[in-house]
């Protein structure tokens, strides 16, 4: 970083007992543009830090009445936001350190060139900045993710949001269940940006994009040398979300193995990484989702009773959207809104025509399925409002946009005919795939053998449908 580049304006106090000092900080910091007060007395300058609250103070460590150290602590009551350089001696040096240790940004060594003051302070400036945009993209979230901004205010819906507004700012266990599609996630963020651990992290993990190889060190972790290409110790998940919320997306695929660790993990909050001897404490709130028969595992062995019992503490369970079609209007709404920007869109609406078909429409793929279509059209639609045309033949397969003109004669009857017949094949076979890997969890072998065809060829539907296994 060169001098000069930050042109940003900052408010800046300067402490220090000799004239030639503050006289220079003053020129060299207001030739760059930065609004500079400066003062002989550290009782001043306290009394200037708590009314005007600058952005930066630069400070001398030894002064008379009240040394450099002291300020800090005291400027740090009256404005904390304000970040303090001292300035020092060469032999204060180790004194300077410990100023860092209680809050000091940076320290410039006497006698300092006006590049080194320079660099400090927009050293500290981009510091200012990165936290004032962490503090506004946290609010952000915060505000993204209340409850009054999920939408839906069918009857189903709105007991779903009684239920997260009473157990949010708990630490109890949830999951969450629903079809694919339905909002899991976004569900869990909610409860989580509602929650006394929202400023923390909120970890998801999708556990059946996960090997059962590699999960148990991705979960826990491992030591240097735990296994072939353990080349340094790594921190698993549990370790990485301390103290805020692990999201575990899709729990049902979680082996047996591995199951139970997780019980005991959460049941004594400590663990042992892969490989390792001493035990890592942790504390994490866990939400868990599945669209899997969890009951019907646990009937079967595949899944542990005890873990089961341990994760159900508050099930929260997801309407299909064929289950509250009321909500459809504003959920296209809401994402016409959402995408305009992104998708260059001139269109503010849906026409009735249109709408009445999205009503129509069973959606299996529930709200995700939604979003698409509404994306979709959009890109399509070069008018102010989005028609029938716009939207995909499963929507709107037995409406007359679909058929297109009348035929005029047997050749184009047969025509129509064959296309149509073509389209809803496709549409049945891309049904057919999404349904078997929602059954499976995602497991194309798993999918492949349940329907009973060879892997590759599951594989080939898939991939003639545009068919990914993690929008399952």
């Amino acid at each position: 970083m060169r001098p000069g580049e930050l042109r940003e304006v900052a408010d800046v106090l300067v402490v220090d007992d000799e004239r030639v000092v503050c006289a220079s900080c003053a020129r060299i910091l207001g030739d760059e543009g930065h609004r500079v007060t400066t003062t002989q007395d550290p009782h001043e300058g306290l009394r200037l830090a708590a009314a005007n609250k600058p952005d930066v103070a630069i400070v001398d460590l030894k002064m008379p009445g009240m040394d450099g150290i002291q300020f800090l602590r005291r400027i740090k009551e009256i404005s904390p936001s304000t970040e303090v350089m001292i300035i020092t001696g060469f032999a204060e040096i180790q004194t300077a350190v410990q100023a860092m240790k209680l809050g000091a940004f940076d320290y410039v060594p006497k006698p300092f060139s006006p590049d080194q003051l320079l660099i400090a302070v927009a050293k500290m400036q981009q510091r200012l900045r990165l936290e004032s945009e962490n503090a506004r993209l946290r609010g952000e979230l915060q505000q993204r993710y209340r409850f009054d901004n999920l939408v839906g205010r069918s009857p189903r819906m709105q007991a779903v949001y009684a239920l997260l507004e009473r157990v949010a700012p708990t630490d109890s266990t949830v999951l969450i269940r629903g079809a694919s599609g339905t909002g899991k996630e976004l569900v869990a963020r909610a409860i989580h940006f509602n929650s006394a651990r929202r400023a923390a992290r909120f970890l998801p993990v999708d556990c059946g994009a996960l090997s059962e190889s590699v999960m148990e060190s991705e979960m826990f972790g491992h030591a240097r040398g735990a296994f072939t290409g353990a080349v340094s110790a790594r921190r698993g998940f549990f370790e990485v979300a301390d103290g805020g919320t692990l999201f575990l997306d899709e729990i049902g695929n979680i082996p047996l193995a591995v199951q139970s660790r997780l019980l005991r993990v959460l049941q004594e909050r400590e663990f042992k990484p892969v490989g390792a001897t001493e035990t890592v404490k942790t504390d994490i709130r866990l939400i868990a989702a599945t669209n899997r028969d969890l009951e019907g595992m646990v009937g079967r062995g595949e899944f542990r009773e005890d873990l089961y019992y341990r994760i159900h503490i508050v099930p929260v369970q997801l309407p299909a959207l064929r289950e509250r079609k009321e909500d459809i209007p504003e959920l296209a709404m809401h994402f016409l809104a959402k995408h305009r920007e992104a998708t260059g869109c001139r269109a503010t609406t849906i026409s009735a025509e249109a709408m009445d078909l999205l009503l129509k429409h069973q959606w299996p793929g529930n709200v995700r399925e939604l979003e698409n279509t509404i994306q979709r059209a959009m890109v399509l639609c070069t008018g102010e409002v989005i028609t029938p045309e716009q939207l995909p033949v499963e929507v709107r397969h037995v409406a007359p946009a679909a058929i297109g003109p009348v035929a005029q004669t047997w050749e184009e009857l047969k025509a129509i005919k064959h296309r149509l017949q073509e389209e809803l094949v496709m549409e049945a076979e891309r049904r057919f795939v999404i349904a078997a890997l929602e059954r499976s969890g995602g497991n194309a072998t798993h999918a492949a053998e349940a329907v009973g065809m060879l892997r590759p060829n599951f594989q080939a539907l898939m991939k003639r449908h545009g068919v990914r296994r993690e929008e399952v």
